[in-house]
């Protein structure tokens, strides 16, 4: 899949499908489906738009980029939202960047689709342009709820990662490079690999989740294991370094220290708590790892 500034686009006949497709949920499969060529925003346009109320997103670029290629698009053409794009009415909008820089035949967008300033541009507009087809594709439900980034990102923050999955149609995924924690897994017995999330990026509730973690190719022990993983900020030792996601990779022994790996969010085990000691920690991580590997072995992890 060609990778595309909408700056460096050359116009040509496209089926197009356009939306910010923050998490490539099956309702963003449904509009991308038939289109050869997405475009997508970058940054989420809100962070433009109103700095500060952006949500937490459920993909980085690179993730949205992936999933798309993995549903056969041959080009994602990026769009730079930035102040000056923000200007831009809906007028200008489909001139120039549907028409002049991509020479689309087909429009495909989400019946809530809007945009130009003051999100003026709606389905209706697009409809009435002779230029190109447009594709109005109805909103997805699923169990009586409307599959959209925002009610799966509310699923996250609540932990309920296994139905998120179901309406993302894949585990929730948080990627990053191993860093160095203070090694107090280890002293418990259950050593972990540390990363340091993005606060861009939207986190489960803090508590321990059974996942998967692979490891990326091209050194020591690549692949893919089973892990139970704690998110939050680990109240029984006070360490004041912030939110943390620490995995115990089970059956592995092996330093993964900027090595990059991939979290991919299963089930939520429990919440978060500080115990009475310690010890009773470490008999509840115990059981934790149990939890995680009878998880492992109905799911086939």
């Amino acid at each position: 899949m060609r990778l595309t500034a909408l700056s460096d686009a050359a116009p040509r006949p496209r089926r197009i499908a356009i939306g910010t497709f923050d998490g490539v949920h099956l309702g963003h499969r449904e509009v991308i489906s038939g289109a050869d060529t997405v475009v997508t925003f970058e940054p989420h346009p809100q962070s433009v738009i109103a700095p500060g109320t952006e949500p937490r997103l459920l993909t980085t670029l690179g993730q949205k980029a992936e999933l798309i290629d993995n549903l056969g698009v041959e080009e994602l053409v990026v769009v730079g939202f930035d102040t000056d794009f923000s200007s831009w009415s809906a007028e200008d909008f489909i001139e120039r960047a549907i028409v002049d820089a991509l020479g689309a035949t087909q429009v495909a967008v989400g019946e809530n689709f809007r945009f130009g300033t003051k999100a003026r541009g709606d389905v209706d507009m697009l409809r009435a342009d002779a230029r190109f087809d447009a594709r109005i594709v109805p909103l997805l439900e699923v169990d009586g709820e409307i599959v959209s980034s925002s009610h799966i990102r509310g699923l996250v923050a609540g932990g309920a990662v296994e139905y998120a999955g179901q309406l993302l149609d894949r585990p929730l995924w948080l990627d990053g490079e191993v860093v160095h924690g203070d090694k107090r897994g280890r002293e418990l017995g259950f050593p972990t690999a540390n990363l340091v999330p993005d606060p861009a990026l939207a986190l489960p509730a803090h508590g321990v989740y059974a996942c998967t973690v692979e490891i990326e190719p091209g050194g020591e022990a690549e692949g893919q294991y089973v892990a139970a993983v704690n998110v939050g900020v680990r109240p029984q030792f006070h360490t004041g370094r912030g939110e943390l996601v620490e995995a115990y990779i089970l059956d592995f022994d092996g330093d993964l220290y900027g090595r990059h790996v991939r979290v991919a969010f299963g089930k939520r085990l429990r919440g978060e708590r500080r115990f009475v000691s310690v010890d009773a920690l470490v008999e509840q991580m115990g059981r934790d790892v149990e939890d995680t590997r009878e998880w492992a072995a109905r799911v086939g992890a």
